[in-house]
């Protein structure tokens, strides 16, 4: 007797059930099980199976004790780390002295502090002797292009000339400090030193003073600043020319 197969089986009523069971179609799936493909025969679907260890049983976990995983997933149950969401923050400790308290802090560049980062630009009278010739002014923008490379913090700081080495030249010297050693060795070369001040820091009480003595301090010293950045060409000419001058208030 010839089969009638439909989308959903076997036509139930010319079969009987015996055979209805044993010959329903079903869609084709990966098995799970490992098929293993005897030595020379060739791959077909019915032999092809996952690598050895791709594929491994889903762990059933927080199903009660039964599945073997663990009625509550691993987190126990109670307290904070057994609830949704991010739990202690890093270092937390239950509210005892956390560990990055306890431990003593270190001074100067290891512990963040400012203590071990340079106060200035340092060059030595080797360093003038080998790249300066007799008679050259030696300042902080002749030090950047002849001997250091200085950029990110280190380019707002300022000279000091310290005295390893020799110096038979006479040059001109411009810097913030000098070690006393320095100092005589460029003067008994013939040579000059000149102390360039550095900027004054600013405090509430000489900002106070300075707007009592001229009230057009502000608009001052934005045009200070504008013609250092003119200088270097980093101001738009358009813009520039409207510093200082005042606001055209707005009709009503």
């Amino acid at each position: 007797m010839a089969l009638q197969v439909s989308s959903r089986g076997i036509m139930a009523s010319k079969v009987a059930p015996s055979a209805r069971c044993a010959a329903v179609v079903r869609p084709f799936k990966a098995a799970r099980c490992q098929v293993v493909a005897m030595a020379g025969e060739r791959l077909r679907l019915n032999n092809l199976s996952p690598w050895p260890g791709s594929r491994r049983d889903e762990k059933r976990k927080g199903r009660g004790y039964g599945a073997g995983q663990g009625g509550t997933c691993g987190f126990g149950n109670r307290g904070q780390k057994c609830r949704s969401g991010s739990g202690p923050r890093p270092g937390f400790e239950g509210g005892q002295v956390p560990l990055y308290r306890r431990l003593p802090k270190l001074r100067g560049i290891a512990g963040g502090m400012g203590a071990g980062l340079p106060d200035f630009v340092v060059i030595n009278l080797m360093d003038l002797e080998k790249n300066f010739a007799a008679g050259e002014e030696v300042s902080l923008e002749t030090v950047k292009e002849k001997v250091l490379s200085i950029s990110g913090r280190d380019a707002t700081l300022p000279l000091k000339v310290l005295g390893s080495g020799k110096l038979t030249k006479s040059l001109t010297v411009k810097a913030t400090a000098f070690s006393e050693s320095a100092k005589q060795a460029i003067e008994a070369a013939g040579g000059k030193v000149e102390v360039v001040p550095t900027a004054a820091k600013w405090t509430r009480k000489a900002y106070t003073k300075a707007k009592a003595e001229n009230p057009n301090y502000e608009a001052d010293k934005l045009k200070k600043k504008v013609a250092r950045l003119q200088a270097k060409g980093l101001v738009n000419k358009n813009r520039a020319a409207k510093v200082g001058k005042p606001k055209a208030k707005a009709s009503k």
